[in-house]
């Protein structure tokens, strides 16, 4: 890889999936954790999620697929929708990281600009490399103000988007993973 240093991804989960979900398309876990290595030479992906017991099938596949997950308890809402901010945990794990200099740089896959003043802080400590927000339409002033590549997930479709398998093309199960 030579010179080129190495980072860690902190992935906000929900944001991620609404916001693919939102332009149509079904994110490839595999290929986007693919494309993260290749692209920012990550070793570690962590993907901030909340905890459902009925995903663990998702969960299994996401972690074989490299991810390391963290996960935050989810409660559900008066009309039974299920709630499991991970926020915090994604902003006290990049900051923990930060200080114990467990990462050269920093990449953020969120369009949340409540993540605004995290980047804004590794952008000063000189650690913030790029921000993935998932969709163009939904990424907030906050982020986009700030003076590192912006790289829309939009513009990626053809190369991370999952692909429709043709029944029987082979042994694995069919089906999708989006319902997160």
């Amino acid at each position: 890889m030579g010179n080129k240093q190495t980072a860690t991804v902190y992935i906000d989960g929900a944001n991620l999936h609404k916001g693919i979900h939102e332009i149509g398309w079904k994110l490839d876990y595999r290929r986007f954790r693919v494309w993260l290595y290749d692209k920012f030479g990550t070793e570690r992906v962590y993907l901030f999620l909340g905890l459902v017991p009925k995903f663990a099938g998702l969960y299994r596949f996401l972690q074989e697929a490299g991810f390391t997950l963290v996960f935050k308890e989810t409660v559900h809402d008066s009309t039974g929708k299920v709630k499991g901010n991970c926020d915090a945990e994604l902003v006290l794990t990049a900051t923990r990281d930060f200080y114990e200099h467990r990462f050269e740089q920093a990449v953020l896959v969120t369009g949340d600009g409540d993540f605004g003043c995290l980047a804004s802080f590794l952008l000063q400590q000189g650690k913030l490399r790029a921000i993935i927000a998932p969709n163009r339409g939904r990424c907030s002033y906050f982020l986009r103000r700030i003076q590192v590549p912006l790289i829309f997930l939009n513009d990626l479709e053809s190369v991370l988007a999952e692909k429709e398998k043709a029944p029987g093309a082979d042994e694995t199960a069919q089906g999708s993973f989006s319902s997160l």
